[in-house]
């Protein structure tokens, strides 16, 4: 098992910045792919960012490359996801996942944090 815990979710304004961290704790990491996704109202859970741990090969939405930065700390098998220059389409639930398939789609991580709120004004 794995248990994964978000933080850093907030209201900030457009432009700024936030960093959400994904605490993960249990089974060796070294095997996964840990990815963020994100949930706005009345939308399907969308693909935002992954890394693969042992490689730490990166991928970003195309709505998202060139402001977030995904990273991981192996001391501290913690997730970051760096969010810079934030829109208001950015608001949304942010969960990170983690899963040995990990790819673009949801379905494809076995295990989920409960996500954080992140609130972008306009």
């Amino acid at each position: 098992q794995v248990q994964l815990v978000e933080s850093g979710g907030g209201l900030v304004q457009a432009g700024g910045s936030l960093r959400l961290s994904c605490a993960a704790s249990g089974r060796s990491f070294s095997m996964y792919t840990v990815g963020w996704f994100r949930q706005a109202p009345g939308k399907e859970r969308e693909f935002v960012s992954r890394i693969c741990w042992s490689e730490g090969n990166t991928y970003y939405a195309d709505s998202v490359k060139g402001r977030f930065t995904i990273s991981r700390d192996n001391a501290k098998t913690t997730v970051y996801l760096q969010m810079n220059s934030l829109k208001p389409e950015d608001t949304a639930v942010y969960y990170c996942a983690a899963g040995s398939l990990g790819g673009w789609s949801p379905y494809e991580y076995h295990y989920w944090g409960q996500g954080t709120q992140v609130t972008i004004s306009s």
